[in-house]
C-alpha cells in the first residue's frame, strides 16, 4: 500500500522554476557521540542544519526525509568524525541525483571540558561553544570550524592610570619621611596603598578555520589549549584561593587592548598553517556601556571577509 503513496516532489510540477541555492531544516536536535583527537568519545547534544541545493529548475523540491534520516544514521549508530559527516553529505546527493551536486551539513554545539586549576591541581567542567560546518561543492569535500574561547582581559591604559595614583599616594604619605622596610610593606598590603585597580572585563574571542579536506580526525584541544595558552588568561572553572591569586598575576601581567589580543591570536593561526581564518575580538567593557571589538582575516583571495 505504501508503495502507492504519492511523491509530490517526484511528480508535481513546481509552481514556477528556477535553481536554488540552498534547501533543507535548521534546529533540528541531534544528540551523537564526538570523536576528536586526544579526547575520549563525548555525549553531546548539537542543533543541526543540513542542505542540498537544488540545480534542477522545474524540480518540485527535494527529499527533506532523506537528509533527515541520514543524519539520523550519524547519531544513532556512528561516531561524529570527519569520516562520517563527509559520508552523511554523500548521502544527501546520492538520494538526490538529478536534483542536487551540492551538500552542507552544520552541526552546533557545547563541548564540555574537564579543565585544571591553575595551581590547586582541581579541576571542573568547561563547555566550549562550537560549530562544524561540511561541504561537498561538485565532489569537493570542505570542512569549517567555529570556536569561541572565553578569557579576561586588562586594560593597559586603566592599570597605568591605577599605577599613577598609587604612586600620588605614596608621595603623600611618605613625603615627610623616609619609610621602614616594615612600614612599607604594610603600607603596600593596605587599601591605602593599592588605592586604585585596573578595570578588566570577560572577553571572548570568536575563531573560525578552515580545516584541511583530507582530515581523518578533528583536533579540537589543541585549537582550544593554543589560544588560551597565548591569550594566558582564559576563565577558570575550579578555583581556590591560590589559583585566584594566580589569574590575578596573570591578568597584570598580561594587559591587552582588544587590538592585542586580535594580534596574538592572529600569528597562532598563521603559525599553525590553516588554508584560511577569520577572527573576531570582545571585549565587553566594564568601563563603558559598549564593547571593544577587533576583527582579522588571513587575507587570501576568495577568502573570509572582515
Amino acid at each position: 500500500m505504501q508503495s502507492n503513496m504519492p511523491d509530490i516532489a517526484d511528480t508535481a510540477p513546481a509552481l514556477q522554476t528556477g535553481k536554488l541555492n540552498w534547501v533543507g531544516m535548521a534546529d533540528i536536535e541531534l544528540p551523537f557521540l564526538f570523536e576528536s583527537r586526544d579526547l575520549a568519545p563525548i555525549n553531546v547534544n548539537a542543533k543541526a542544519r543540513a542542505f542540498v541545493n537544488l540545480h534542477k529548475e522545474d524540480a518540485k523540491g527535494i527529499h527533506m526525509s532523506r537528509l533527515f534520516l541520514a543524519l539520523d544514521t550519524l547519531s544513532t549508530e556512528q561516531q561524529v568524525n570527519p569520516l562520517t559527516i563527509a559520508q552523511a553529505l554523500d548521502s544527501f546527493i546520492s538520494s538526490h541525483t538529478g536534483l542536487s551536486d551540492q551538500a552542507k551539513i552544520e552541526l552546533k554545539f557545547e563541548l564540555p571540558l574537564r579543565r585544571k586549576s591553575l595551581l590547586s591541581g582541581k579541576a571542573g567542567w568547561k563547555s566550549y561553544p562550537l560549530t562544524i560546518e561540511a561541504k561537498i561543492d561538485h565532489g569537493v569535500l570542505s570542512f569549517e570550524l567555529s570556536l569561541d574561547v572565553t578569557y579576561s582581559s586588562t586594560c593597559p591604559c586603566s592599570a597605568a592610570l591605577a599605577r599613577q595614583l598609587i604612586q600620588q599616594a605614596f608621595v603623600e604619605k611618605f613625603q615627610q619621611h623616609t619609610p621602614s622596610h616594615k612600614e612599607m610593606i604594610s603600607w603596600l598590603g593596605s587599601t591605602d596603598g593599592i588605592i586604585a585597580t585596573p578595570h578588566s572585563q570577560r572577553s571572548i574571542a570568536n575563531v573560525k578555520v578552515k580545516l584541511d579536506s583530507s582530515i581523518r580526525e578533528f583536533d579540537i584541544l589543541n585549537l582550544i589549549n593554543t589560544l588560551e595558552d597565548e591569550l594566558k588568561t582564559p576563565v577558570q572553572a575550579a578555583v581556590k584561593r591560590e589559583d585566584e591569586q594566580e589569574f590575578a598575576r596573570l591578568n597584570g601581567q598580561n594587559l591587552m587592548f582588544c587590538e592585542d589580543a586580535a594580534r596574538k591570536i592572529k600569528a597562532v593561526l598563521e603559525d599553525a598553517q590553516y588554508a584560511d581564518y577569520w577572527l573576531q575580538i570582545n571585549h565587553y567593557e566594564s568601563l563603558h556601556a559598549h564593547d571593544a571589538v577587533a576583527i582579522a582575516v588571513k587575507g587570501i583571495d576568495g577568502g573570509y571577509q572582515p
